[in-house]
């Protein structure tokens, strides 16, 4: 994620992946981790080329990275819905062509 100055996160960009909670153990016998209590950490989840990556995160991070992922979502839905309607401008133009021929 961009940082601005004083270490701020941007909270305007679009991410494509998934929030998840990686959990794991610390290796220490006496931490409650051994008990079965794991410790968490929030992550982003993606993939580049085909490979997924992980981007682990501050907790102060998470709420910028929920709303650059539901800008994402929405940025997704709406070329959708422009290419949807891109297709039916389309078949609507072939077939009145075909009709006038």
């Amino acid at each position: 994620m961009r940082k601005q100055q004083g270490s701020r996160p941007v909270s305007d960009v679009l991410l494509r992946g998934s929030l998840i909670t990686l959990k794991r153990k610390c290796g220490k016998p006496t931490c409650s981790c051994a008990d079965g209590e794991m410790h968490t950490t929030p992550a982003l989840s993606y993939s580049v080329k085909g490979k997924t990556r992980i981007l682990t995160l501050r907790g102060a991070d998470v709420p910028g990275v929920q709303r650059g992922l539901m800008s994402y979502r929405m940025a997704v839905a709406e070329l959708e819905k422009k290419a949807l309607a891109g297709i039916r401008r389309t078949t609507r133009n072939i077939m009145k062509a075909k009709r006038e021929t």
